[in-house]
Parts: structure tokens; sequence; C-alpha cells
């Protein structure tokens, strides 16, 4: 259901969401939208009272969503677009050779150089997610590696994968699961998703001993949080 309400000059919508939950929460997406969770029973007019209240934080939140979305630039497959790769950009550079049984995807100084027979956008765009692919397992498998001293259990498994909404997962047998675009940002960055999945080996929620867990390892996560939260959007190919 979309309800919308009047704030100052300007007009605020947002999906409300009924549940047997007992508190109202407010969330803003990525793309800047509202989503407003309330109890069953509560009225409309009561539902927008309360978050008419919150008015201020909901167009700041909201513009900080736009701002990061305003990052995002659409590849065109062409020379010069740009790559990230561990904090850093690559200027893509594409070679072409009649002779090439596969396309291949390597990093040469500051270029993402891309070999392949004929220009084909799809195969080109499929090549360089798999080379992400790839890397990603690779420098995870690694980093996952040196931080198990820290743990009491080990992973069953460690996988990369298509994950839109999550940077990372672990299953209750313990199977890590990372989002392949993870390794576009800083190592150390990195590094606090892989000790934030790796954690829920010992602990399986986000409590307050989870966190201290966390802090332990990486003193100053929040500041890999908050990269996480201002720059994912770009994190794309």
């Amino acid at each position: 259901m979309i309800l919308k309400f009047q704030y100052e000059n300007k007009i605020i919508d947002f999906e409300l969401i009924l549940s047997k939950r007992k508190t109202m929460s407010i969330e803003i997406s990525a793309e800047g939208e509202v989503k407003v969770r309330a109890p069953v029973g509560i009225s409309e007019d009561v539902i927008i009272s309360q978050v008419r209240e919150k008015g201020k934080w909901i167009l700041e939140k909201r513009e900080e969503a736009y701002k990061r979305n305003s990052k995002k630039v659409e590849k065109n497959y062409k020379d010069g677009d740009l790559f990230m790769y561990l904090g850093n950009e690559y200027s893509l550079k594409i070679k072409f050779s009649p002779f090439l049984k596969r396309i291949s995807v390597r990093i040469i100084g500051k270029e993402l150089v891309v070999c392949m027979r004929e220009y084909n956008k799809e195969r080109l765009r499929k090549a360089i997610e798999l080379w992400y692919r790839e890397e990603g397992l690779r420098i995870i498998k690694d980093r996952v590696e040196h931080y198990l001293k820290f743990y009491p259990v080990k992973p069953r498994s460690i996988k990369v994968k298509e994950q839109k909404r999550r940077w990372g997962s672990c299953t209750y047998y313990n199977d890590l699961l990372f989002n392949w675009r993870c390794i576009m940002a800083p190592l150390k960055v990195v590094d606090y998703i892989v000790v934030h999945e790796m954690t829920h080996m010992v602990h399986k929620d986000h409590s307050k001993n989870y966190w201290n867990f966390v802090s332990k390892i990486i003193p100053n996560y929040k500041e890999q949080k908050m990269w996480l939260k201002e720059n994912g959007i770009i994190m794309d190919i």
C-alpha cells in the first residue's frame, strides 16, 4: 500500500507494510525509496502522523541515497570505461586478435586489458564478470585463510556468487558465500566483509557478542561498513 503526506513543501510517499510486529520502523532503500513497517490495527492517520515526525530525517536520508546513486555510471564497454578492483580504478583497453580461442582479461599497469577475436558487447561483459568471479574467489579464500587463526571452527566451503542485496552470507552449516563484486572494494573493506561472515560461524546473529567479536579483529570496522554504504552503489559492471 502506498501512502503519502506533505512535509514542509515536499510530498513524501512511502510503501506501508503491515505485520504482526509490535513496533513501527522506517527504512530508506539504496534507491531512496521509503518503506514503513507497522503493526496491524494502527490507523493510517496515526501511521502518517508518526512518519511525518521523522520527515526531516527521511528527506536527509533520501537525499544521501540520491547522491550515492548519482555516482553510478553506466558502462558502454568501450575503451576508457573505468572498472574498480581492490579500491582502484582501471581503464578498459580492448585488443583484438583473430587467432584467439578464448577471451582473456588481465590488469596491466593502470588498464584492464581484454583480448578478444572481435567485438561483442555481451561476450565482453560476461568475460569481465567471470574474471571478477575468479579473482574474487582467489582473494577471498586467501583472506579467509589469513583470519582463520581467530576462529575455533573452519568454514565448510567458500564460494562467490550473484547476490544483489548482500555482500556475503554464512549458512547454518558454515558455508561462506560472497558477492563477486566484493573485490571492487579496497582490501581493508574486503577484509571486513570476510570477517563479518566468518564471525557468523561463531555467532549466528548480530548480537552485542557478535559485534564485540568483529571489533576485536577489525577495531575500525565501522569505517569499512560506512565505505560500503556510501560506495556500494558503484560496485558493479
